[in-house]
């Protein structure tokens, strides 16, 4: 990352609550053409998230603490406060002193931005300020909310407008917290009805709309210089069958995007 930081554009996909095992079945049958673009031979890594709830998920992220493979918890870390006695850190990891990620990309010469999506991000309270109050842009509104049908679609309009508005030198760093697959995700599925609620099912539907308008956020992040993207879950969801096994596994991918590719 040190190669990274400082020359590529940054982009962080938090796609909530999205399950592993969803994410894996529906890139094998060939349901997510857009992220099988990006994917490492066209499938997501398995990895494990350092929290269960997406604040703290966030937070963790925020702080260097990305979702680590299951047999490796103390791989070394793409980013990381300096400390003394780390053992996930490399000479290949980007140290920073300040509290936070973005607060240190700030630092190094980055405009930071996030596009929020589910309620810790809403700005409607003291907690709800804190991970958009860690960036010198952030934006959220009911459109861009778990309730909205085009969440996804709303949020990828806001990114245009983001790097759009930026000085062509100023490097970005941008958090999109896609909520699409965070409860209430029925509608994502044709002729369902609220009261048929949200399953396992619905849950694959909204990965396949987000699939649909990835690549326009993508084009958008990418049109500058090349951007270095890291698309991971907070955690999985259980929807009431399968326990507390389904929280911690979550899809995970990093990889480069050029201009002109998409």
């Amino acid at each position: 990352m040190n190669a990274v930081v400082g020359e590529q554009d940054l982009l962080l996909v938090t796609l909530d609550t999205l399950r592993y095992d969803v994410a894996v079945e529906l890139a094998a049958a060939g349901r997510l053409p857009n992220l099988a673009r990006v994917l490492p031979a066209g499938t997501w890594e398995q990895r494990h998230t350092p929290a269960t709830l997406p604040f703290a998920a966030h937070t963790a992220f925020l702080a260097g603490y990305l979702p680590t493979p299951p047999d490796e918890p103390t791989q070394p870390r793409l980013f990381a406060a300096r400390r003394a006695d780390s053992e996930s850190t490399n000479a290949h990891t980007w140290l920073f002193d300040t509290p936070d990620l973005p607060s240190a990309l700030t630092k190094a010469g980055y405009h930071t931005a996030c596009i929020g999506g589910i309620t810790c991000f809403d700005k409607q309270g003291a907690h709800d300020s804190v991970l958009p109050g860690m960036f010198a842009e952030s934006h959220w509104d009911p459109e861009l909310g778990a309730t909205s049908p085009i969440s996804f679609e709303a949020q990828v309009a806001r990114a245009e407008l983001v790097v759009g508005g930026l000085d062509p030198a100023r490097r970005l760093f941008l958090l999109v917290d896609v909520a699409a697959l965070h409860h209430p995700n029925w509608f994502h599925t044709p002729g369902a009805k609220a009261a048929d609620g949200d399953t396992r099912e619905t849950h694959a539907a909204a990965l396949e709309y987000v699939d649909r308008h990835i690549g326009r956020l993508f084009r958008a992040v990418s049109c500058r210089r090349p951007c270095f993207a890291i698309l991971t879950s907070t955690h999985g969801t259980a929807y009431g069958t399968d326990g507390y096994e389904a929280l911690r596994p979550v899809p995970y991918a990093e990889f480069t995007m050029n201009p002109g590719e998409w």
